[in-house]
């Protein structure tokens, strides 16, 4: 019997090539007024950029135009709010990377609002959101975080006593959603590597969550899917690749629609306090990670062979497998080598790149959440895992 769930709205989605045209239009139907955010390289070093402003101009909105180079912090986003917040901003369109999105989704919200955006962040603030916002438009350029679909915006702090925390509220998810893949064609292969790995993990991690449901399973397993014809392709031949890049974005795109309703695990969990101390990028920690946690999590469900997380992580071995009419244990077993493989083949760096060291791990374990996560590790476990990657 299929048991009961409950599945939130989501934007509307504009999905395939040449699809980001559609943008002035969509804008100009809204108001005047547009507050366009871009990454630091993606405005500039390709014609995209240009062409996106050109449009915009061409419909005869005024653009006024903000460059994200870094995770979103809160100084950032106040900045960027304290400028906009008396100029009757009519759309906020953020074309870009995950980082760009969130900046977008932080902004939009933060406009209607009083006091800085640390006084409504998960764990940190005090006060609620009251769902208010500036009409958001997402138009991601890299097939990883998949935060077009979601209502949450990360913020983070880098330091001592630094954090990675959440802006949410049902109403923040965006109100239309351009996937165009020709926007990821100039996406470098590293960053294709650590994004991809993102949207990998949260494809599986939600995939196995022990708040999955019907339809975020045929989601995720579709997603999933995806990652294993054209993540690789994505990383080797990204430049010209247009089907690769349209089937990792299809990837992403589900991965954020299934984090947003099952949830995430380990990995993510370790993500938090790790990108909190260290300026290490999100798609690092999860490409590191996603090998020695699921290699441990395989092996601890062994023990509960009608686990039903186990059950799914059969399903994704035969997928992932380069054989068939094996045994059970040989697929499993194969799928924690491909993740090595994988891992390998993507050049992703080690921890140890980005500062973090063995001293680093008793603090980052002490803040680390299993999340939804199916199985439940010690301390020492955690502690091995992040070991093994620095």
């Amino acid at each position: 019997m299929i048991e009961s769930f409950q599945f939130s709205s989501l934007p509307e989605i504009i999905f395939g090539k040449g699809k980001r045209n559609e943008l002035p239009g969509k804008a100009k139907s809204i108001g005047k007024r547009v507050l366009l955010l871009t990454g630091s390289s993606s405005i500039h070093n390709t014609g995209h950029g240009d062409e996106i402003i050109s449009g915009l101009r061409s419909e005869e909105l005024e653009v006024h135009h903000e460059v994200i180079a870094h995770e979103p912090s809160t100084g950032i986003i106040d900045r960027l709010v304290d400028r906009y917040r008396g100029e009757s901003v009519d759309v906020v369109v953020a074309v870009g990377g995950g980082s760009v999105m969130d900046a977008g989704k932080a902004v939009s919200a933060m406009i209607p609002v009083e006091g800085s955006i640390r006084d409504y962040l998960e764990g940190i603030g005090d006060r609620k959101h009251t769902g208010d916002k500036i009409h958001f438009i997402a138009m991601p350029t890299t097939s990883g975080t998949g935060s077009e679909m979601t209502k949450n915006a990360v913020i983070s702090e880098v330091g001592e006593k630094g954090f990675k925390k959440s802006l949410r509220h049902d109403n923040l998810i965006p109100e239309l959603a351009i996937i165009d893949p020709e926007m990821m064609l100039s996406c470098p292969a590293r960053l294709t590597a650590t994004a991809g790995m993102d949207a990998f993990t949260q494809l599986l991690e939600s995939y196995v969550s022990n708040q999955s449901n019907t339809m975020t399973d045929a989601l995720a397993l579709q997603g999933l899917k995806q990652i294993k014809r054209h993540l690789l392709r994505a990383f080797l031949e990204g430049e010209n690749n247009l089907e690769a890049r349209s089937g990792m974005a299809l990837a992403a795109m589900f991965s954020g629609i299934t984090l947003a309703h099952a949830g995430l695990g380990l990995v993510h969990g370790f993500a938090a306090p790790l990108g909190g101390v260290h300026d290490i990028p999100h798609g690092v920690v999860c490409g590191s990670l996603m090998a020695p946690v699921f290699a441990l999590t395989i092996d601890q469900l062994m023990t509960q062979p009608e686990h039903p997380s186990l059950q799914k992580l059969i399903i994704v071995s035969k997928v992932f497998a380069d054989f068939k009419y094996k045994q059970e244990m040989e697929y499993l077993q194969a799928f924690k080598e491909k993740l090595i493989h994988i891992t390998t083949l993507l050049e992703l760096p080690r921890l140890s790149e980005f500062g973090v060291s063995a001293a680093s791990v008793p603090k980052v374990v002490e803040h680390t959440s299993h999340k939804q996560h199916p199985v439940t590790f010690t301390r020492e476990q955690l502690s091995e895992i992040l070991l093994s990657r620095i």
